[in-house]
């Protein structure tokens, strides 16, 4: 059994032979986003998820002006195949993939394996801020079929509660059971309640990769959702604290797996365990 669309992920390998090609733009994304300044993979450039990707002003996105602009800004073009990496096994990387497909750009890839992998290979590192060409970029569309909001969850419980839909939180079990509100490997962002969405499976994003980071088969993929009822045939949500590790599980649902209807909840706990109003079940 074969990825659904292998072609999404590349190796470091294909990485290490292709990333100085003028048409492929390396793109280093972290958690701890001071690691690009100590070392990176040679020719990439930098992302900040935190900075340039997001609008503290509305707690949103930044609009399809500003990410073309930033596409831009990093030399990127609207024919760039852009291939992303980063820390905590690709966390970060497969949230900016999930936004550059929000994008609709067209040509996105993951480093199977993330930064760990490369370092682990001793690959060469760079401290050399690349210096490109200014891109050409417009955002053709943005693709509403990959996203959703907190009305669409609270109705997305129905179809979980008929059969036709799945919720997905790919948290740890404390968080998931709500016997620990905050986890101290975590910023903070200050959600009141503890617990999760009612008919949510757990399926924890960290069963999905291997040691070295990588992602696990296609087989053990399979049956690690088969075995909790989410299937092909459903409705799936995925979500988590703050949409980075269920950009993770969405990946592997939506191009790993081939699911057709993926999407994911990007308010995710810090939202619903703060509204008014919305229901929440805790233990296991």
């Amino acid at each position: 059994m074969a990825y659904a669309n292998p072609e999404v992920l590349v190796s470091t390998a294909w990485v290490f032979e292709h990333h100085q090609d003028e048409n492929v733009r390396v793109v280093e994304v972290d958690e701890d986003v001071l690691l690009y300044e100590q070392g990176h993979i040679p020719a990439a450039v930098k992302l900040d998820w935190h900075t340039e990707l997001q609008r503290s002003d509305i707690r949103d996105f930044i609009d399809e002006q500003g990410f073309a602009e930033l596409m831009r800004e990093k030399g990127i073009s609207n024919d760039s195949t852009v291939v992303l990496y980063g820390d905590k096994s690709n966390w970060w990387a497969a949230y900016a993939f999930w936004f550059f497909k929000y994008n609709g750009h067209s040509d996105v890839r993951l480093m199977d394996g993330g930064r760990q992998k490369w370092l682990e290979e001793k690959r060469p590192l760079s401290s050399e801020k690349p210096k490109y060409s200014i891109g050409q970029y417009i955002v053709p569309y943005r693709d509403a079929s990959i996203r959703v909001f907190a009305a669409d969850v609270l109705q997305h419980i129905i179809k979980v509660k008929d059969g036709s839909g799945t919720l997905v939180d790919v948290r740890s079990p404390d968080e998931y059971s709500g016997a620990k509100l905050h986890m101290p490997e975590y910023p903070q962002e200050g959600a009141l309640r503890g617990g999760h969405i009612p008919g949510a499976q757990n399926i924890p994003w960290a069963q999905t990769v291997n040691q070295d980071g990588t992602f696990k088969s296609a087989e053990e993929l399979g049956k690690l959702y088969g075995d909790k009822g989410v299937s092909k045939d459903k409705d799936i949500i995925t979500y988590c604290r703050i949409a980075e590790r269920s950009s993770h599980s969405w990946f592997v649902l939506k191009y790993l797996l081939g699911f057709p209807k993926v999407r994911n909840y990007d308010g995710s706990w810090t939202e619903w365990g703060n509204m008014v109003g919305v229901p929440i079940e805790q233990g296991s």
